[in-house]
């Protein structure tokens, strides 16, 4: 009896234990079917956004959440989640997308024949989403602070207007704005267009309209450098220039991009590369190749928008060391317009390997900002490495520099190339230099390098001749090891100043080790380095924004350059 007793379950008991299973298996099943059917709904949105956008003469970009309020352009109501063109400013909700294509028009890149005017062109409005801080063209109050559609934006010269006072502009042409002198109307590109047919072309006759102060820009955005802004950089000059002007480095090389230069009158292209010094290197190639060409009067000057991680380049040309968005597109433009001209040197290395001159062609690099071969190699080639297996964690300037962090104190344990002074010999100008007991060797050509460290300069009450980019002088420093190059970063220690020279020839004797030009690392085994001047590159310097160091630097240069003017004239 007491067995049956024990054995017995009552009923309620049993009800509780199926209740418990089934609220269990919904707590578990719900969650799961709703995200099941956000990411069918989510696939057929995407599907139907991608079939209208590649119709489209819109450049459409959708958004599940605009950042300020926002109204279609077509029913005027409020919008949260659509898309908006990233040449025009022109928004719509899902629902109009369609509708939106028919009735508004988008920037044009060239004029059709019959609306190319002589005069100029006249205004593209779009109504609605006027930018904040905006004030109307005529009445001079302020345009879009109503909480609805209302007031309008010329496309092209980003002037707005109320909806009242539209109608005393009818009949009036575009300027383009503040930025005309930048941007290739499309009225020009439309002569050109005739011109060729007749196989007569004079583009300096062609440019007369637009004054002698025109010097059309060119964007060219690495999307895949530093912190990804690359594609939201893209939209923005879009919309402030024609959009022939900005091209996607990932999509078009930049020997393809430059060939707009040509369109151009002789010496008068700008471009403004955004990207990293790598990506820098890469477009400063391109033109090299352009001169080979016999392209030499189309030679473009060169401005930079640094969005990689070290931009030592950037930063000795008095852009910056990292762009984050902190100042708006507009004003990187007027930047541009206000900065001076100046050249920068470039140089050949030549790597020949030991015991085989004659049996294999040497590798050659160009270098822009500097050579290294020890620790600070080594660490660009330990980050290099694992950012080829997973480039996904690398999108953050500020991760990318804590992984470098990493390496450079994991150095400091192992010292990997200690007695560096054994195992290479190093000539300056023919002549053989005596190394002490260092670790890595840096041959510079900026100002700047590991992120914005004024190496050879360094710090105290030594007098040293600066480090300049155009004098066809490289400096050379010896660093005793990871630790020591964070001294020098903190400025608590100076580098060993080894010497100036034109040619600097390395000779690697034995064992492998880590090399670098300008941030892409490789392991060399024996070896010869030989580096020598190649060519001058046409870059542009802003001085707009500098440190209480750079004014010092600068004003010292200018210093420079006048003795040397003087010392020559007499």
């Amino acid at each position: 009896m007491e067995e049956n007793k024990q054995s017995f379950v009552p009923p309620t008991t049993m009800f509780a234990d199926k209740s418990l299973i089934l609220w269990t298996l919904c707590s578990v099943l719900v969650p799961v079917l709703i995200t099941l059917w956000c990411n069918y709904q989510r696939s057929r949105r995407q599907l139907y956004h991608k079939d209208i956008f590649c119709k489209s003469k819109h450049n459409w970009q959708d958004t599940d959440l605009f950042s300020q309020p926002t109204y279609c352009c077509v029913c005027s109501q409020h919008i949260l989640q659509g898309a908006f063109c990233n040449c025009c400013g022109l928004c719509s909700g899902e629902d109009c997308l369609k509708k939106a294509d028919r009735q508004f028009q988008c920037k044009e890149i060239m004029l059709r024949s019959n609306e190319n005017d002589q005069n100029g062109m006249p205004h593209h409005w779009i109504r609605g989403n006027v930018p904040l801080c905006s004030y109307c063209l005529i009445c001079k109050l302020q345009c879009g602070n109503q909480p609805k559609l209302c007031d309008y934006r010329c496309i092209w010269c980003q002037r707005t207007v109320h909806d009242e006072c539209l109608e005393s502009l009818e009949g009036e042409k575009c300027d383009f704005g503040e930025f005309k002198s930048l941007i290739i109307p499309p009225g020009y590109l439309n002569d050109i267009s005739e011109m060729h047919k007749n196989k007569n072309i004079d583009y300096g006759k062609l440019a007369l309209p637009f004054g002698t102060h025109w010097s059309p820009i060119i964007i060219l955005a690495n999307t895949r450098s530093g912190n990804n802004m690359g594609e939201g950089l893209l939209g923005e000059f879009k919309m402030l220039l024609n959009p022939v002007q900005v091209f996607d480095l990932t999509k078009v090389p930049p020997a393809k991009a430059l060939q707009l230069c040509i369109l151009l009158p002789d010496n008068c292209a700008r471009v403004l590369v955004c990207g990293g010094d790598g990506t820098i290197g890469w477009v400063l190639d391109a033109i090299d190749e352009m001169k080979i060409k016999g392209q030499e009067q189309y030679i473009p000057q060169v401005a930079i928008l640094p969005l990689g991680t070290g931009n030592d380049l950037a930063n000795t040309l008095g852009w910056g060391a990292g762009y984050a968005g902190e100042i708006p597109v507009a004003q990187v433009l007027r930047n541009v317009m206000e900065a001076d001209g100046i050249e920068l040197d470039r140089w050949k290395i030549q790597i020949m390997k030991r015991g085989y001159y004659h049996l294999r062609t040497p590798k050659v690099f160009t270098m822009n900002n500097y050579f290294s071969v020890g620790p600070d190699a080594l660490m660009a080639l330990n980050f290099h490495v694992h950012r080829e297996k997973t480039p996904s964690l690398f999108s953050s300037r500020i991760i990318n520099k804590a992984v470098y962090l990493f390496y450079g104190t994991k150095d400091c344990l192992v010292q990997e190339c200690k007695d560096l002074n054994k195992k290479v010999e190093l000539e300056l100008d023919g002549e053989r230099v005596d190394l002490p007991n260092l670790e890595g060797i840096i041959v510079l050509n900026i100002g700047y390098w590991g992120g914005g460290c004024r190496l050879w300069e360094g710090m105290g009450d030594e007098t040293y001749p600066l480090a300049r980019h155009d004098d066809g002088l490289l400096e050379v420093v010896g660093v005793y090891g990871s630790f020591h190059c964070a001294q020098i970063q903190v400025k608590l220690a100076n580098p060993v100043r080894i010497g100036q020279a034109h040619t600097v020839r390395l000779i690697l004797k034995s064992s492998k080790m880590p090399m670098q030009v300008d941030g892409e690392p490789w392991a060399q085994g024996p070896c010869t380095v030989t580096i020598t001047h190649k060519t001058r590159a046409k870059m542009l310097y802003y001085a707009g924004e500098q440190t209480d160091d750079d004014a010092s630097s600068t004003s010292d240069q200018e210093h420079t350059r006048e003795t040397e003017a003087t010392d020559e004239d007499l």
